[in-house]
Formats: structure tokens, sequence, C-alpha cells
């Protein structure tokens, strides 16, 4: 089995280097991972710019590559071109925070996993609940090796990834696992002013999480209630419930939109 590693803490971050070291002894690994940290760069790709790819030597890693550019640059140009053998699993992080509920919009973590899967590859992502310097990985690489396991046992889809967040806690104290749903995560949007030199205003983008009312299932409360918490992602985000609805209400008005009176 082979797989590639990515992340969007970039290539020196810990989370990374501490998953590397674990699934090096049960596959052979890759490793694709941005210049410097990514992080909220969500599914941006360069495309006005060309992408510098530097092969470094990361230990346990076959190869490895560090990419001047973002965490879905790493997975395609990784799986289209560097690597030149067909991988079984891409595996993004893990990631130095959480990405829980609607962080998975945002987070380029679960965005190069998601790379993954566009191009036909199983993807999991796996972050870290932990914020500040406190993190401790070992759990979370340990508990990403047993599932990689699994994966290999088993299969997985390949057109969902598998959103994985872990307790920053040491193993003994996490209570289990629960598969789950995406959670509502939303942050107080402050932005500070401030001024350049030349006095023209900027903004620093900061804010917490707001603490909402979570569904007993969601991955927010699992985590919260110190569980893994594993969670299915389709890439489809059609709204299947309202398609009826649509075809009713808006064919009956929008149907003849080429000789409708606008003001009728």
């Amino acid at each position: 089995m082979r797989i590639l590693l990515t992340n969007d803490d970039g290539i020196h971050a810990q989370g990374i280097h501490c998953l590397a070291r674990e699934l090096s002894h049960i596959t052979e690994l890759y490793l694709a991972a941005p210049d410097r940290e990514r992080s909220g760069t969500g599914h941006s790709i360069t495309v006005f710019e060309p992408i510098k790819a530097v092969p470094t030597s990361v230990p346990g890693v076959k190869k490895a590559w560090i990419v001047g550019g973002t965490p879905v640059d790493c997975v395609k140009l990784a799986l289209a071109r560097l690597i030149g053998e067909p991988v079984d699993l891409v595996v993004s992080g893990i990631n130095h925070g959480p990405n829980l509920g609607t962080d998975v919009l945002y987070s380029g973590t679960v965005s190069a996993a998601a790379e993954g899967v566009i191009m036909g590859y199983p993807a999991v992502a796996v972050s870290l609940n932990a914020n500040g310097g406190d993190a401790d990985f070992a759990a979370a690489a340990r508990f990403t090796r047993r599932m990689v396991q699994v994966i290999m046992k088993e299969g997985i889809e390949t057109t969902t990834l598998i959103n994985v967040n872990v307790p920053n806690l040491p193993e003994e104290k996490i209570k289990g696992i629960r598969i789950t749903r995406l959670g509502v995560r939303n942050y107080d949007n402050l932005f500070e002013e401030r001024r350049d030199p030349r006095g023209n205003a900027y903004y620093w983008m900061g804010g917490g999480v707001v603490e909402e009312e979570q569904e007993p299932e969601s991955d927010v409360t699992a985590v919260q209630e110190d569980y893994i918490s594993i969670t299915p992602i389709h890439l489809d985000l059609t709204d299947y419930r309202l398609m009826e609805t649509y075809r009713t209400s808006f064919a009956r008005y929008l149907s003849g939109w080429r000789t409708a009176d606008d003001n009728s």
C-alpha cells in the first residue's frame, strides 16, 4: 500500500512528522506539504504563478517535496506528476487544531483530502482538538495508524472522505469513537483596523468560537465529550430535499422567462 501524506500546517509541522513515523511502520509513504503554514486556505489552487516543488528528506518517507503552494496544490501536483506511480490513499494532517462542523469549508487540511477524492483516491483528514503549544499528537497518530490498517483490510469509499477529529488527551483518557455528522461551528467575525506607515487602513481578522447548541450526534459534541469523531463527508452539496420543491415553485414562475413581462 502507498500513501500520500500532506497537511496545511507546513512541511515543518510536528503533526505530519509524528504521523509519518507511525505510518512508516505499515506502508510506503510519499509526502508533499506546503513550504509554510497555509491554514484557512480552503480549496484554493495556484493558477497565476508557478508552483515550486523542492525534494527533501523526511524520516520514514520514500520521497518528499516542499511545495510552494496550497494544500490542494500539493495533492494535485503530487498525484498528477511528482510520485509517478499510483497511490492507494491520501492522508491529510495531523492538523494542529480541530476541523469540526463548518470548519471543513475553510480548512486546508480537509480540502487536501477532498482533492484526493476529486482525483479518484480515497482520503482521510485528521485533526487534533488542540490550540496553543500543548498539543500531543501521539494518540492521534496511533489511532490513524490503526484506521489505515482497517482501511487496508476492509477498503474505503472513493467518493467520500473521512474527517477525523481527536481530543487532545492521553490515549487512556479518550473514551472511544463515534460516527458523527457535521455540527454547527461559527465564529465572532472581529476585524481590528490598523494603519500602515502611509496611513492606509488594513485589517486583522480574529474572533473566537461562538458556543451554540449541538446535535447529540454531531462531531462537535463527540469531541467535547472526549470521543474521537469520525465523519464521512460527501462532496455532492446538492440539497435533494429542496429539488422537488424548486421544480414546482420555480417552474411555475420562471419557465417562460424569455418572454415573460417583468412587471407581471
